[in-house]
C-alpha cells in the first residue's frame, strides 16, 4: 500500500456555500496540492474559487486504498468529496 498525503480543503463556491474536500497526493507538496485543487474546481465550474494555504491544509498521511492509489497514478491526485461538493 502506497503512502499518501491528505490536504483538508474548504473552498467557497460561487453561490456562497462551502465545499469541503480532501486533495490526496503521492507526495507532500503543498503547492501541488493547491494546483490539484484548482484543476478539480475547474472541472466543476468553480475555477474562480480561492485556493491558498488558508483554504488547503496538510492534514495527515496514510496508506492508500487501491482505487485511490490507481487514481493518483493516472491523474497525479485524488479528490475525496466531503460536504457541499457536486
Amino acid at each position: 500500500m502506497a503512502e499518501i498525503y491528505v490536504y483538508d480543503t474548504y473552498v467557497e463556491a460561487k453561490d456562497g456555500h462551502t465545499m469541503h474536500f480532501d486533495v490526496i497526493t503521492s507526495e507532500k507538496d503543498h503547492g501541488k496540492a493547491i494546483e490539484y485543487a484548482k484543476q478539480w474546481l475547474k472541472t466543476i465550474g468553480e475555477d474562480s474559487a480561492k485556493v491558498t494555504t488558508e483554504e488547503c491544509h496538510f492534514c495527515h498521511s496514510q496508506g492508500a486504498p487501491k482505487p485511490v492509489e490507481d487514481a493518483i497514478k493516472t491523474n497525479g491526485f485524488f479528490i475525496q468529496k466531503m460536504e457541499g461538493c457536486p
